[in-house]
């Protein structure tokens, strides 16, 4: 496996390690689990682990009679089917929603969001840097401005403290995200928002089930939008959903996904009287995500259960420090495993060599994000006639002058991801993970 793979890569390929059982060696004093550290396996020596990791996503055949019920009767769109009506009432139960509409994608839920709460061209979004690409991507294509306020490293999630300084006269909106199924602190953030008038946004896409003080993330703000990717914890290989408590302002986010069509509360003047566009869920996909959700808690707290041993065993390692959650974070979820990686303590090995070491182990791993306010796609939106026309020369320069974000930038230097797959193993699971990490730390001299 390649050092440093792509997100998606790295998220299909949690389960690609080869397939024999490694028998562990007794000794006493060394890691928890007893095992001797011996030779890096990078160097030479035998890995720590060489059984396969859970494959994702797992699928159960029993769903398959209504998949095939739904292509054989050739009702595959939303329009004429129950199919997808039906998962949106249950999404919505699951919840605690009022309401939920079923989406073609997480990025087809944000831009609904954003788009039926008023974010035009023009106005200002204050976004999580530390982010999918698609969090900031839809804001640019609503031609509206993406604005990061800089990250907790702590928490991985944006620091409350860091927003108002960014807000202007052209702000609109505030679009924090729950990454990795760590809940964002959202008191502050709804406090700002209040303070300003702004709406908010959550980005949950990693979030399914996550809380903030017992309360489903999602559910904090105006609107909360969700993916259901092949990665996700609710796969159907893509799709997504926008939940809300107002049902004008969903049946509006409705009336936007299906071409401007009136529906429900929402009745404009004419048939087609709104600007909209096709971002429909279809039929057997709705299937496909009502079997996942039957698997959804009892998975979810399986991750949490070995995300809190993991954290126990990789805590005792110097410079490994994993994630910390948020002051009123009830429940996070682990759509991936993040710690930071000090390699000041490490004797200075470099975090590739680290990651390179790992895989070696039979632990498959990831750097994460990458400081993606400097990789180019902002450069390439701003630089384009139509921001130009938009935004004066003085708020364009001003922009990049304030651009600085020192603490994401850390963070991106330092994160280390496992994925959600690997925290649906056994605790002996975790032990390898931390059995490696420790065999690396003991042998970190090797490396230099």
């Amino acid at each position: 496996m390649k050092q440093l793979l792509s997100r998606r890569r790295f998220l299909a390929a949690g389960a690609a390690v080869s397939a024999a059982a490694l028998s562990p060696v007794p000794a006493a004093g060394l890691p928890r689990s007893g095992r001797r550290a011996g030779k890096l396996a990078l160097l030479g020596g035998q890995p720590v682990r060489t059984k396969k990791w859970s494959p994702w996503p797992i699928w159960d055949r029993s769903a398959e009679p209504d998949i095939l019920a739904v292509l054989r009767s050739g009702v595959w769109f939303r329009g004429q089917g129950v199919r997808v009506p039906e998962f949106e009432k249950r999404y919505a139960e699951l919840l605690g929603a009022k309401k939920c509409l079923a989406t073609s994608s997480g990025t087809a839920a944000l831009i609904t969001a954003l788009h039926v709460l008023g974010v035009e061209a023009g106005d200002e979004v204050i976004v999580s840097p530390y982010t999918f690409i698609a969090t900031y991507n839809v804001v640019l294509m609503l031609k509206a401005l993406p604005v990061f306020a800089d990250t907790d490293q702590e928490t991985f999630t944006i620091n409350p403290q860091k927003i108002e300084e960014r807000i202007t006269e052209r702000t609109r909106a505030l679009l924090p995200v729950h990454i990795l199924g760590l809940p964002v602190e959202m008191d502050p953030v709804m406090e700002i928002a209040r303070k300003h008038r702004l709406l908010v946004v959550e980005d949950a896409c990693q979030a399914w089930l996550a809380e903030y003080k017992n309360k489903k993330c999602g559910l904090i703000g105006d609107l909360g939008c969700f993916s259901f990717q092949n990665s996700k914890h609710l796969p159907a290989g893509e799709g997504g959903a926008v939940v809300g408590n107002d049902s004008l302002v969903v049946d509006r986010c409705h009336s936007f996904h299906n071409c401007g069509r009136a529906f429900g509360s929402f009745q404009p003047a004419g048939p087609n009287a709104v600007r909209g566009v096709n971002f429909r869920m279809q039929e057997f996909q709705a299937v496909i995500l009502m079997s996942q959700m039957q698997r959804l808690e009892n998975d979810t707290r399986q991750r949490e259960d070995n995300a809190r041993y993991l954290s126990s065993r990789l805590q005792q390692i110097p410079g490994i420090i994993p994630y910390k959650l948020n002051p009123g974070a009830t429940r996070a979820i682990f759509h991936l495993y993040p710690f930071r990686y000090k390699k000041e303590l490490f004797d200075g090995v470099p975090r590739a060599k680290f990651l390179s070491a790992l895989e070696a182990e039979g632990i498959p791993c990831s750097s994460g994000y990458a400081s993606q306010h400097r990789d180019g796609l902002i450069q390439e939106a701003l630089n384009s006639e139509s921001y130009k026309r938009l935004f004066s020369a003085e708020r364009l320069k001003r922009y990049w002058e304030e651009n600085v974000l020192p603490e994401t930038d850390q963070l991106c230097s330092e994160a280390v991801w496992f994925t959600q797959n690997m925290l649906l193993g056994s605790r002996r699971d975790m032990d390898d993970i931390a059995d490696a990490v420790q065999k690396i730390y003991e042998n970190r001299d090797k490396l230099i």
